[in-house]
């Protein structure tokens, strides 16, 4: 992984420069987890961060419930807080999902799309084009794409449950060793991806978004109705 001194928080929020003790340690942890200080699957110990950082818990544990929302930290009941680690057949199960959200949320963005919405979405891919960071700048903007899509759908309750659902995955992906030529290639998909919400291609969405899923996944429409569909 690469060097995390970008402020990791802005990854998978848009929360400003740490203001309150909480959000430092969010941004502590944050380092800690991708810069792989803390392993996907370990415990985060409450009191031993407390005493790290010779804070109280308050702060720490309200930074852990933060990071849950974010996606990277999961809570298991009765054994406490984790970093994510989501198995392989899970991330089959939650990438089979997304093909059938998302494709809804792009055919829905292409018909609702706007003069406003398209400079949004070119604006990160511009961004993406440009991008010379770190592999966590690369999958900030990568997430930052796809949400913008998914609130172009224009309805909340998609978008809430793309967030819900992709986030821990996006979160999870980040904390994968890939190389930077990769990463690139992944990010230069996201072009075609425009191009059929914009209505530049006759591409189907949902043909454009299985490709792009299987440039990270393999047979990521195992359980989804595509499954049993000629590629």
């Amino acid at each position: 992984m690469e060097n995390p001194a970008q402020d990791p928080l802005e990854t998978f929020s848009s929360a400003r420069a740490p203001t309150t003790l909480r959000a430092h340690v969010v941004q502590v942890l944050s380092a800690g987890i991708l810069a792989g200080k803390y392993r996907p699957g370990d415990r985060l110990n409450e009191s031993q961060i407390a005493r790290e950082l010779n804070i109280s818990r308050i702060p720490v544990r309200e930074a852990l419930s933060q990071l849950q929302e974010q996606g990277l930290v999961q809570n298991r009941e009765r054994r406490g807080m984790f970093v994510i680690n989501i198995g392989p057949e899970e991330v089959q199960q939650i990438t089979s999902l997304r093909l059938v959200l998302e494709t809804e949320a792009m055919r829905l963005a292409k018909a609702r799309m706007t003069p406003e919405i398209l400079a949004g979405l070119e604006k990160v891919v511009r961004q993406m084009d440009d991008w010379n960071g770190t592999l966590l700048e690369a999958a900030a903007l990568d997430l930052e794409f796809h949400r913008t899509l998914w609130k172009a759908a224009g309805n909340p309750y998609l978008e809430r449950a793309l967030n819900a659902l992709m986030v821990p995955l996006f979160a999870h992906k980040t904390l994968e060793h890939v190389t930077r030529d990769v990463r690139r290639w992944r990010m230069s998909h996201h072009h075609i991806l425009l191009d059929a919400v914009a209505g530049r291609s006759d591409d189907d969405p949902q043909t454009v978004l299985l490709t792009h899923v299987r440039m990270s996944h393999t047979e990521p429409e195992r359980y989804s109705p595509l499954a049993n569909k000629p590629s």
